[in-house]
């Protein structure tokens, strides 16, 4: 299936990933804050795994303390693991923030990665196959979408179940779940029942990315949803210096480069971007060559785009 064109006046959004080490010196609520100054349009937390290597903040803490120091940028996980929280309780974890935010959480999940899985077993949580992954997620975003939108909510699955639940207050919006997943089955699901889909430019290259993109369009349409309703994002690495030799997964390069580079992967029907910053880079000053030199060229060329492959 081919993408659909992007309106001339299309304002690419572009967000960013904030740093979840406990260590002295970093501070992702001043991160996060010059982020929003600087006018990406969200904030996002990576690593949700419970213990190291590398040792990490919590996400769900960690975000939460970042929404009560800014005001405008949406916020995301990137993404949240589901055998870290069972899916009712995480519902209502999500509809409290979502509304102390003002409307501005993105819930991201995913199914929890192998290399996660001895972390999974230290802390007694579950281990799951790839095929019991993916009726794992599918049975989390029907009983989170239950829990929204149904009061005594009951749902009996493989892997979850309620009884009655009535969750009080329900969102006061359609809060947009995303799946940060590649595998063919969960991308069928991501058309099918998700509002978005965030994969890795490091763990699913550009070619393999694109397909798998028309496979999600294809599964919406298949199951009567509008593709175009749903947010296409991509998560990757960038460093922005003259002469930068890219890294697998990464971007890299002059402001120009590093521009045309992104402009391609929203060419070919991304919607969203998410960017990484490289831990060996000042953060700062990456964080305002982004935001001054690379988003100006990368949003003029997207507005003389006229359509996608």
């Amino acid at each position: 299936m081919t993408a659909s064109p992007l309106p001339l006046d299309a304002r690419p959004s572009i967000g960013i990933t904030i740093s979840s080490s406990p260590s002295a010196g970093a501070d992702p609520v001043a991160e996060a804050r010059h982020a929003e100054a600087l006018g990406f349009d969200v904030v996002s937390v990576h690593r949700d795994v419970l213990s190291g290597p590398p040792p990490s903040l919590e996400t769900w803490t960690l975000l939460t303390w970042v929404a009560a120091y800014t005001t405008t940028v949406k916020l995301a996980p990137n993404v949240l693991a589901l055998p870290n929280r069972h899916p009712a309780v995480l519902a209502k974890m999500a509809e409290t923030l979502d509304r102390l935010s003002g409307d501005r959480l993105i819930l991201a999940l995913g199914g929890g990665a192998p290399v996660n899985h001895p972390a999974f077993g230290a802390f007694g949580l579950a281990q799951r196959t790839p095929h019991q992954t993916v009726a794992a997620t599918e049975e989390a975003i029907d009983i989170i979408h239950g829990l929204w939108r149904q009061p005594s909510f009951s749902y009996t699955g493989e892997h979850f179940t309620t009884s009655g639940a009535d969750l009080q207050p329900r969102p006061a919006r359609p809060v947009p779940i995303w799946l940060g997943a590649f595998g063919p089955r969960m991308l069928d699901l991501a058309g099918r029942k998700a509002d978005g889909w965030l994969p890795s430019l490091f763990l699913l290259p550009p070619e393999q990315a694109y397909r798998s993109l028309d496979q999600i369009r294809q599964a919406a349409s298949r199951a009567g949803r509008d593709p175009d309703q749903l947010t296409y994002g991509y998560n990757v690495d960038v460093l922005v210096k003259e002469g930068a030799a890219a890294t697998k997964g990464q971007v890299a390069g002059g402001p120009e480069e590093v521009a045309e580079r992104l402009a391609e992967f929203l060419r070919e029907g991304f919607s969203f971007l998410n960017l990484s910053l490289s831990p060996a880079a000042d953060g700062i000053q990456q964080r305002e060559r982004l935001a001054r030199e690379v988003l100006p060229i990368l949003r003029a060329q997207t507005q003389s785009t006229t359509g996608r492959r």
